[in-house]
């Protein structure tokens, strides 16, 4: 988590009412020259600001092409504000020019399951696990497989050993493209093992929906048992060698909430309608853990489940799993269509650290983009004064190089439209 200042006062001081007018006031005064993205978790008040709604890696690649359509036709974009969390405005950065400046409005908006992916951790496990195999006879090779919901230094770590990135949508392409070798056709008889960063639980659906058993053949790495004087992140060197994926032990902090007993309640509730009541059906995101997949009526992306209700029949029933305001958003969407959609968990199951993202911070950048101060007491504007360009978000370009490999080997195996290397 990066550090970031406190606002001056008055920004909180402002109403919604009038926090929503002027950062309309500012957005029309930038005009073309800025983007706003919002993702889907993000709070109502915030992503009716957003140009574009949308996942982690889709908003990066509408940026992109808004960026490079507007050029076309005379305009070019400036400045780009990413209503996410940091590891998003980094993938935004990665697939921008250098001309544009990527801006998360709270540098505190951090992911904690990218954090739960420390590079030097990476490289430690990446040499410990290596050396424990080779102790043991074995030649096979490992492909490194990151969700895109990681650092840039992990996309570039998987970028430079042969790796891919996957989404939630594409994870069972990306899978398969590993199994099969990855960058070179995997050879008659070749072991490969995929190690799957950084969370465990999309990892283990998908090797799980691959056809490997996950109860013999998967055994999980956790950095910080390592720390602890457990050599192998907690895994014996008999689990390493028997596994043909090795699962970084990390987690979403919103999905981990949704537990069996959730599905097992609604499923026990559909048993005792009658014939003619409509049951609840279930439908979670590959991030919740594999008991709660298991018992799901369907997983998959965050896209996949906004598609899925709004193409339901008319009468029918759901119970989600996965962030809260998204969930409410398509239960007030839906409703005058008939489809009942509510939580899978009564628990508030909300990503904390994206609604750092606010309307005070949201204007707070604004302002510095159009000139505007304020004193920390009082709101004198101090209009065109010097353009301040805060938060900026910025990959370094060795990194960037290595983490568009892991991206574009994704992108060129699963329909996708690469990216500029």
């Amino acid at each position: 988590m990066l550090w970031q200042p406190s606002l001056p006062e008055y920004y909180n001081t402002l109403s919604e009412d009038k926090l929503n007018e002027l950062i309309e006031a500012r957005r029309a005064q930038l005009g073309d020259s800025l983007v706003i993205l919002g993702h889907h978790y993000q709070m109502d008040h915030v992503v009716r600001h957003a140009d574009f709604m949308g996942d982690s890696l889709k908003l990066s690649q509408l940026a992109s092409s808004v960026v490079e359509d507007r050029a076309k036709s005379g305009t070019q974009v400036e400045h780009i504000i990413f209503c996410g969390v940091h590891f998003m405005a980094e993938t935004a950065d990665m697939l921008t020019p250098d001309s544009v400046s990527v801006i998360l409005p709270d540098l505190s908006a951090g992911c904690s399951m990218a954090d739960m992916a420390d590079y030097d951790q990476t490289v430690e496990a990446w040499e410990l696990i290596h050396e424990s195999l080779k102790e043991q006879g074995w030649s096979g090779r490992i492909i490194p497989i990151t969700y895109v919901n990681s650092t840039a230094a992990i996309k570039a770590f998987v970028g430079e050993h042969g790796g891919a990135c996957c989404t939630s949508s594409n994870a069972d392409q990306v899978f398969k493209w590993a199994m099969d070798g990855g960058t070179q056709k995997r050879s008659e008889n070749e072991d490969i093992k995929i190690l799957f960063l950084p969370d465990q639980h999309l990892g283990r659906n998908t090797a799980a929906a691959y056809g490997i058993d996950v109860e013999q053949n998967t055994c999980v790495y956790d950095p910080r048992l390592t720390a602890q004087g457990e050599p192998l992140g907690g895994a014996s060197a008999f689990e390493l060698h028997n596994a043909a994926t090795i699962l970084w032990a990390g987690h979403c902090s919103v999905h981990k909430l949704f537990r069996p007993e959730h599905c097992a309640d609604i499923k026990r509730a559909n048993a005792a309608l009658e014939s003619s009541q409509e049951p609840t059906q279930i439908i979670v995101h590959p991030e919740c853990c594999k008991e709660v997949v298991d018992l799901a009526d369907a997983a998959g992306s965050t896209e996949y489940i906004i598609n899925t209700l709004r193409n339901a029949p008319e009468g029918s029933k759901w119970a989600v799993g996965t962030e809260v305001h998204l969930v409410n958003r398509l239960s007030n969407e839906l409703k005058p269509k008939g489809i009942e959609v509510r939580m899978l968990s009564d628990c508030q199951c909300l990503c904390t650290t994206m609604y750092r993202i606010d309307e005070p911070h949201i204007l707070w950048i604004l302002d510095g983009l159009c000139g505007i101060g304020t004193t920390p007491d009082s709101p004198i504007d101090t209009a065109n004064g010097p353009i301040k360009v805060r938060n900026v978000v910025s990959v370094h370009p060795e990194a960037t190089k290595l983490a568009l490999l892991a991206l574009n080997r994704m992108l060129s195996h699963t329909g996708g439209n690469a990216v500029k290397a």
